[in-house]
């Protein structure tokens, strides 16, 4: 009876063990398969391509408190599993030429916490800011914020799922009971279920249905990357167009309508109060302002474990979900070798144990690979400075949004194809109220004039005419390149899911299929042994 029970047992898990291979591999390429060849997806001509804002009218952006109760309210992470960051605005923000900022003094930041609702036997205290946006010149409203409180929980298990309150207990003014779940553990056989991934995002009705697509895949986190809000694309009047330079080419200065940044945490609060996000900085949340101020509304909003992971800054940070290393870099901060972005990202690389957390991802919001006309070879500067050192330590996979569109790459290096460089995957395709990018840099009559590609806000010439492969001697290619496996203008999602040390699922999903319909799906394969890291390696 025991032989045959070992037998059958023996049998279950060849079976268990067959299946899991099949899922893993099964008919979804890898990018063992690589390199593809070249896809891009015709244009869906019914696709409206065209999004619109939601109004201040709309119910899911209006202010539903009362006095000093909590309201923006959202989760994010610390650099490791045991710890996590509550934000959110008390008091309701100000707009007119003469604004008084609230004092933050006045209002506690507390959070109650626990693994049962009733009786929450943990408190945090945190810290609190006003911000506010103002402009020299006469006629233009100026803004204040609400008290924007932060508090950092610390002492969390892994995976494990925490109920909490925030506010001022001493004022009565706590919020209704909420919810997070804690990441794994750091391990190469740990990873959050699925992680979410968008860009470009903005607040409209196409933003609306990306929420949506995205909330029904049931993330464990969410990355956004870059591009929040959009509230630069308005007058402080509240006047807004689809082009700013467009409609208001005559204005003293790039104004904002900052209240469109309430909205958006209004709208999104249901969402990020029990899933954690992580942002990256983003040119629309540039927003200069008097004395030269900017990115003000953006560092101020939302909690950055960047002391936590060793950063003096909250544009580029890193932290661990499972077996992942993430690492957030600052695409408008200075990035060049003798610059602290890139020194610190020299030693958070270099302190990266890959036998604890095997994958390492990488986020930025402008791409350095994208073959759309839309911000061509734009951010190439920071590609010179950083490329190198990103290859010798083996990031797996690179996010990037600002082109609105969707696009992967085969593993590249230098422009050419390489199997031990990054997939390069850009999804700046959430949904904002700027025009999709249709058009590529290798259509007829579509490369950009060279001269007119260097970043606005960081300057600076570096993309010179390829000096070798397909497209030597030219600045644009003449058809889609080799590294470009895959393309498509449509709004959308992605889905990472980290199934083991070597094999991770990505998806993508568009907005008008339904929730469960792919749009591009391939395992991302790591070969470490192939591909070792070059710690010791001198560019």
């Amino acid at each position: 009876m025991g032989l045959r029970f070992g037998k059958v047992a023996a049998y279950a898990v060849l079976i268990f063990a067959t299946l899991n291979l099949f899922q893993i591999r099964g008919e979804i390429p890898t990018t063992l398969d690589e390199p593809f060849d070249p896809v891009t997806v015709p244009l869906d001509k019914s696709f409206r391509g065209n999004a619109i804002d939601l109004p201040d009218s709309d119910p899911r952006v209006k202010r539903t408190v009362l006095g000093f109760h909590p309201e923006q309210i959202s989760v994010s992470l610390s650099s490791t599993f045991d710890s996590v960051w509550i934000s959110w605005i008390t008091g309701d923000f100000q707009i007119g030429e003469n604004v008084k900022p609230l004092n933050p003094k006045t209002v506690a930041s507390v959070v109650h916490y626990g693994k049962l609702r009733f009786p929450m036997t943990h408190k945090a205290n945190g810290e609190s800011l006003v911000y506010s946006q103002l402009y020299p010149f006469e006629g233009l409203q100026n803004y204040t914020s609400g008290i924007i409180h932060h508090v950092r929980i610390t002492g969390l298990e892994p995976s494990t799922l925490y109920y909490y309150r925030c506010g001022d207990p001493s004022i009565q003014a706590m919020s209704d009971i909420y919810y997070f779940k804690t990441m794994p553990i750091s391990s190469p056989k740990s990873y959050p279920s699925r992680i979410a991934v968008i860009g470009d995002l903005g607040l409209t009705y196409n933003s609306s249905s990306t929420i949506e697509h995205l909330r029904r895949n049931k993330p464990d986190l969410i990355l956004l990357v870059g591009d929040v809000c959009y509230a630069n694309l308005y007058l402080t009047n509240g006047t807004g167009s689809d082009c700013y330079s467009c409609s208001f080419s005559d204005t003293p200065i790039h104004e904002t309508f900052q209240p469109r940044w309430d909205y958006w945490g209004r709208f999104m609060q249901p969402l990020i109060s029990k899933v954690p996000i992580m942002m990256v900085q983003g040119n629309h949340e540039h927003e200069e302002q008097a004395e030269n101020k900017t990115f003000v509304s953006y560092s101020s909003r939302f909690a950055f474990p960047s002391k936590e992971s060793g950063s003096s800054s909250k544009f580029y940070y890193s932290f661990n979900a499972g077996g992942i290393h993430f690492i957030v870099l600052g695409g408008y901060v200075a990035y060049n070798r003798s610059d602290d972005q890139y020194k610190w990202l020299e030693k958070d690389l270099a302190n990266v144990d890959r036998e604890v957390t095997p994958w390492l991802v990488a986020t930025w919001h402008p791409p350095w690979y994208t073959t759309y006309k839309a911000h061509y070879r734009e951010s190439e500067c920071m590609k010179v400075a950083m490329e190198d050192l990103m290859y010798q330590y083996r990031v797996d996979i690179v996010f990037n949004g600002h082109v609105h569109a969707y696009e992967r790459s085969n593993r590249v290096y230098n422009y050419s194809i390489d199997p031990c460089g990054p997939v390069y995957i850009a999804i700046g395709d959430g949904g904002n109220r700027e025009k999709m990018a249709i058009s590529h840099a290798d259509d007829p009559d579509s490369c950009p004039e060279p001269s007119t590609t260097p970043d606005a806000i960081m300057g600076g010439f570096c993309a010179f005419n390829f000096t070798a492969g397909p497209a030597s001697g030219k600045f644009c290619w003449d058809q889609q390149p080799d590294y470009s496996a895959y393309r498509e203008s449509s709004f959308g999602h992605g889905i990472l899911e980290v199934k083991n040390e070597t094999h991770a699922l990505w998806t993508w999903h568009r907005n008008q299929d339904m929730y469960n319909r792919i749009g591009d799906q391939i395992y991302v394969v790591r070969q470490p042994e192939r591909c070792p890291v070059q710690s010791e390696v001198s560019f």
